[in-house]
């Protein structure tokens, strides 16, 4: 949220408790730590996803899980069709989140038009309502993101059930957001950056913090701006492919009632689909 490595390893779920604290923070206290230093805790989906994350933010990822579900369900009510959108986002690699979160919501409204926007309605993790508050003077990394939206995929059976497809974001999607034609692509983006340098302050600060120069910005818009560069998306991708391993494995929805997956566009094959890739924020805490 890098390749798209593949394994055939069958799909085993590993069930493992939420935010198992109590034994962490014992731990903890036995060895001095204080309350400001809370443990790192591993958190497991119902797929058997887990992350290592920062049980300060339980509560609010809890509350965030709520506030969005109400939101899917407002639109559910509708008689819509609900997508999730899997989307880089993060300053990595050269991509700048500000540009990544205005890619995000122009995708959204071309997707929503395609489809029909009395019919459809992506949900888009780079909308405002979705930033987790930060406690005291942390902030939310990759890990507890994840948390929040592994939980918001999984729905509360486990099976995907808010959602009908997953539009996973590809180079098309950036193109289109560049106005780029197949001529001279590079030197429109390395355009772009000049200008856009001038006048945005984030722009700025992650080039003087050394996070992005002109070369890094050009080849990652221009080479590699898709799900395929995305920490995030890898996980999401994962997800979903689970959750469909489910649903086909149980009676009411089968294979003919998966969570429909397109990339770039494009409705995905089933070799494709099915397959798991190498995990993104993914992981178990490390002793």
């Amino acid at each position: 949220m890098h390749d798209f490595r593949t394994f055939t390893r069958p799909f085993s779920p590993l069930p493992a408790p939420r935010w198992c604290t109590p034994a962490l923070l014992l731990a903890a206290s036995l060895l001095g730590a204080g309350p400001a230093a809370a443990a790192p805790v591993q958190d497991c989906g119902s797929t058997g996803i887990c992350y290592c994350v920062n049980s300060d933010f339980k509560a609010v990822i809890d509350a965030q899980v709520v506030k969005l579900r109400a939101i899917i369900a407002a639109e559910r009510a509708k008689g819509k069709a609900i997508g999730y959108m899997s989307v880089p986002l993060s300053t990595l690699g050269g991509g700048v989140f500000g540009i990544n979160r205005e890619v995000a919501e122009k995708t959204r409204l071309r997707v929503e038009a395609r489809l029909g926007s009395a019919s459809a309605w992506l949900l888009n993790p780079g909308m405002k309502e979705a930033d987790i508050p930060n406690v005291g003077s942390l902030r939310a990394g990759g890990a507890e993101y994840m948390v929040m939206w592994t939980r918001v995929l999984e729905g509360e059976a486990g099976l995907g059930e808010d959602f009908d497809f997953i539009y996973f974001v590809g180079p098309s999607d950036f193109a289109q957001y560049f106005g780029l034609t197949g001529q001279g692509d590079l030197d429109r983006i390395a355009a772009f950056y000049e200008e856009r340098r001038k006048t945005d302050a984030e722009l700025q600060r992650a080039i003087e913090q050394g996070r992005v120069d002109a070369a890094s910005f050009r080849g990652y818009y221009g080479l590699r701006a898709s799900i395929s560069a995305s920490l995030g998306a890898h996980d999401e991708w994962n997800i979903a492919a689970r959750i469909n391993a489910k649903r086909r494995a149980d009676t009411k929805y089968g294979v003919a009632r998966q969570i429909a997956t397109l990339f770039d566009g494009r409705p995905v094959a089933s070799s494709e689909a099915e397959q798991a890739i190498s995990t993104g924020y993914a992981g178990s805490c490390k002793n």
